[in-house]
């Protein structure tokens, strides 16, 4: 099944949120089966990318632009040598999704719990929001 994404994308000229369309297998009834498929299709998608090294690799000016907005210039090469574990990885964004470190929506719609149930349909998209840990105290 393919599925919708709504990722933000920070830069100066496309500072907003843009549309990625994944494939995972089957049709997810649950929100844990829709981790797992999200989560290998993205573990699926890092590893292709390190396969295929480019020999030589430039970025244009408004690449470079667009990441020093963002605060960071590379050229996205993972210099590592281990590939991701896919295991890891999802048993890493099933914990994260439970101790409350991202949200999802499918639509507008919060999903809350692993076990819930969940139909998704070709117009239906989803939206991953990573929160962020504020410093501080409350006084």
């Amino acid at each position: 099944m393919e599925i919708r994404v709504n990722v933000k994308q920070i830069g100066k000229k496309r500072n907003g949120v843009r549309e990625v369309r994944y494939e995972i297998p089957g049709c997810p009834g649950t929100v844990e089966e829709l981790i797992r498929g999200v989560t290998a299709a993205c573990v699926g998608d890092y590893n292709r990318r390190k396969e295929s090294a480019e020999l030589i690799r430039c970025l244009t000016k408004e690449q470079i632009e667009e990441s020093a907005q963002a605060g960071k210039i590379g050229f996205g090469v993972n210099y590592g040598e281990k590939e991701a574990d896919l295991q890891q990885a999802v048993e890493n964004a099933l914990q994260s999704f439970e101790d409350g470190i991202y949200r999802i929506f499918l639509n507008d719609r919060p999903l809350e719990r692993l076990d819930e149930g969940i139909r998704i349909t070709d117009e239906d998209s989803l939206t991953f929001v990573r929160l962020t840990m504020l410093a501080g105290r409350m006084w």
